[in-house]
């Protein structure tokens, strides 16, 4: 049996995890839940799967939680805070660490399992755009093994060869071609931009996904992240990878290699795909997705993204580019940016304004360090807030 830790258990990527577990119960036992404040959720969860561990990453949640718990007569310990999130993260009968914790919050225990050494089911994107470095030479250093399961570098993973860790023009691999939707508003104007409101940028047109994730999606920041996020995973440069918009979502991405050829991986937009495919890889195992009907679909399309509809897309090319902390400070203006927006205390296009003001504004130091790192986070963060005010007003 295969003990796996869900980090972030009730958003959509654990809710789609605690979905293919729940069919091979046979493989895999769930050791530790983790959430940031659905305590009803949790209760539901502990007693359907009854992990030894509960985690809310608010003390008082925590303590709600273990009430609930105490009630029902369940035996799950519940911890606290950023301490219990890292403990789970790293309990020797945990195999498996699914990293969904979304935003920086993710960074810490996704550290503390490569740690540990232990397999890791990448999610969470800040993990890399924020720390690339560090992490990936933490994972190397404890023989963790790291899968992502954002569908787009799975896909990705998939389409490679099995080893490519001597670098990918060794391996014949002249580019990736990393898709995007386009989320909501491809195909909106300029203008009709700026009265975007919280609600219609949270409707992705394949995908269910949480809000800031949603936003992320509707601004093409996400797909921006996910480019920082494949130079680290596949040791690329932003010179090889090239964004195509794709609004069906069925090809999930595609690797070209010098010989012409193009390989890429197809399936119905459901991220229980991904995730089964890294919980069992280098087997399979059924995920209990609906099968891709070719004829059903019958047409692909495929376009150049408008950074000039999309200029969160350009930044994020601009910030690995930039090096250092500079994906660290985009990464936390946008956080802070986008829960202003759904706030609505910033319009739509005032998410890249405050992004790029604030990637001109501070400098970038070298991202060896988790000091430096989260001290750089803090200060975007910071000055975030600042060029909000002044945005806004």
């Amino acid at each position: 049996m295969i003990g796996v830790t869900v980090l972030g258990a009730t958003g959509s990527i654990g809710s789609s995890t605690l979905d293919v577990l729940a069919r091979h119960k046979d493989k895999y036992h769930v050791v530790a839940l983790t959430a940031h404040r659905n305590v009803k959720n949790m209760l539901k969860l502990c007693a359907d799967f009854k992990p030894e561990y509960a985690v809310m990453a608010l003390s008082d949640e925590a303590e709600k939680l273990a009430v609930g718990l105490k009630e029902c007569g369940g035996d799950t310990k519940v911890l606290a805070g950023v301490e219990g999130l890292e403990y789970v993260s790293s309990l020797d009968q945990t195999d498996c660490v699914v990293a969904g914790i979304v935003g920086a919050a993710g960074l810490l225990p996704a550290l503390a399992a490569a740690r540990s050494g232990k397999r890791i089911l990448l999610a969470n994107k800040e993990a890399l755009v924020m720390s690339g470095h560090l992490f990936m030479d933490e994972v190397k250093k404890y023989n963790a093994e790291l899968l992502p399961i954002d569908s787009e570098h799975n896909a990705i993973f998939q389409c490679l060869p099995s080893d490519f860790s001597d670098g990918l023009t060794a391996n014949g691999v002249r580019r990736i071609l990393l898709t995007a939707s386009g989320g909501p508003f491809r195909k909106t104007s300029l203008e009709a931009l700026k009265n975007v409101t919280p609600e219609q940028a949270c409707t992705h047109p394949n995908w269910e996904m949480g809000r800031k994730i949603s936003v992320d999606s509707a601004t093409m920041m996400n797909k921006g992240l996910e480019v920082i996020e494949a130079c680290w995973l596949f040791d690329a440069a932003p010179e090889q990878i090239q964004v195509v918009v794709h609004p069906q979502s069925v090809i999930h991405s595609m690797v070209e290699y010098l010989d012409g050829s193009v390989l890429a991986q197809l399936g119905s937009p459901d991220m229980r795909t991904p995730i089964a495919h890294a919980l069992s890889w280098p087997e399979r195992i059924d995920a209990g997705v609906q099968k891709l009907n070719l004829f059903d679909i019958a047409t692909l399309e495929f376009e150049k993204p408008d950074f000039s509809r999309f200029p969160c897309l350009q930044l994020a090319f601009d910030a690995v580019k930039f090096g250092g902390t500079a994906s660290t400070i985009l990464n936390a203006a946008n956080e802070v940016a986008v829960q202003a927006f759904l706030d609505k205390q910033l319009s739509f296009v005032g998410i890249a304004k405050v992004n790029q003001i604030v990637l001109d504004e501070l400098s970038y130091h070298d991202a060896l360090t988790l000091d430096v790192i989260l001290s750089d986070d803090k200060m975007a963060r910071e000055l975030a807030d600042d060029v909000i005010k002044r945005v806004s007003h």
